[in-house]
């Protein structure tokens, strides 16, 4: 039998010595090759949307880094979109959407979902034939809660204020905001399972300055329900879930009751905890600006997490994304640190 890819194996509870190695948003800005299809393509959404592009893109830090999964190219707005939002990107501000504040005139109709979206799919085909067959592919997508925050403000926000209120005046009204995200996301990672991914990642990003009661409405039953549709249509799913910036107790709730094989932590979270007191695989959890210092910083930095996380089944990636400013000579050290483990 074809040997399993190493994030695989770790997915499925096994530690691997040296851990796989794939890093959020490697695919990116600060890669000279990236800058240089940018350009070309005029915008970002372009690029989301352009099968032929994000398989590229998707492809370019696996050709110079050789990491173990590569992450499709694309954007947790896409589902948004597939619901009939309008979704722009503007130069040097980010992502605007059309505020929402019911959910009457969403697209429902699940055909027309898979329609918008079949771009990532046919992105994911080109990407799975071109990969090394060692090398695993990650699908991906925002989580409700954190989907209905940019949905409700019509932007990023600070302290997801716009969500916060309607969740708080309306709890039954953004309930069914959250069930109509979550079937969608549900259908898109299924569809990307078919496409050819071999895992799944659901980021909520803007987990953090919950209370335990909207954590609980907001983060855990939602991304609960995403998995328990997914494993309804692939049993077997392996998931990835990034509840970024919550509490420690956030985390080992989230770890314990939503069903997620593995899960992600952002920087704050001590690993030597993390191997206490988590009882699923780990992925995580290197600074982004330590990788950004490069040299002494980044060498104690990684050693730190590998010596936490040693014999555990541990994935080794960033707290949050590679920063536009990162040389990427500093990431080529990551990797070779990290291999010679």
């Amino acid at each position: 039998m074809k040997e399993e890819k190493k994030l695989v194996r770790v997915m499925g509870g096994e530690s691997v010595s040296p851990p796989p190695i794939w890093l959020m948003r490697q695919a990116g800005r600060y890669l000279p090759e990236y800058r240089a299809l940018r350009a070309k393509a005029g915008s970002f959404w372009t690029m989301c949307m352009n099968p032929e592009m994000a398989c590229e893109i998707t492809l370019q830090p696996i050709r110079r880094f050789g990491f173990d999964a590569a992450i499709i190219f694309s954007d947790i707005l896409v589902v948004p979109a597939a619901l009939g939002v309008k979704v722009e990107f503007e130069e040097n501000i980010g992502p605007v959407l059309e505020p929402v504040s019911d959910i009457a005139g969403l697209e429902t109709d699940r055909s027309k979902w898979g329609s918008t979206l079949a771009p990532v799919y046919e992105a994911l085909r080109l990407t799975r034939a071109k990969l090394d067959s060692s090398t695993a592919l990650i699908g991906f997508a925002g989580a409700p809660w954190t989907l209905a925050t940019y949905m409700a403000e019509g932007r990023g926000s600070s302290d997801q204020r716009a969500a916060k209120l309607w969740f708080y005046r309306d709890p039954t009204s953004f309930a069914q905001l959250l069930d109509v995200l979550g079937d969608c996301v549900a259908q898109h990672l299924a569809r990307q399972i078919e496409a050819g991914a071999d895992v799944v990642q659901i980021f909520d990003s803007w987990a953090s300055g919950l209370p335990a009661s909207a954590f609980e409405a907001c983060v855990i039953a939602p991304t609960k329900r995403v998995v328990q549709k997914l494993r309804a249509i692939h049993s077997h799913a392996k998931i990835i879930g990034f509840p970024r910036a919550t509490t420690l107790a956030g985390y080992e709730r989230y770890a314990r009751e939503t069903g997620v094989d593995a899960i992600s932590l952002d920087t704050s979270v001590p690993m030597a905890w993390a191997a206490k007191n988590l009882n699923i695989p780990v992925q995580g959890n290197l600074d982004p600006i330590a990788l950004l210092a490069g040299g002494d910083a980044l060498a104690r930095a990684t050693d730190e997490i590998l010596e936490a996380m040693c014999g555990k089944p541990f994935i080794f990636n960033l707290g949050h994304g590679v920063l536009q400013e990162t040389p990427p000579e500093h990431v080529a050290e990551l990797v070779a640190r990290v291999r010679a483990s």
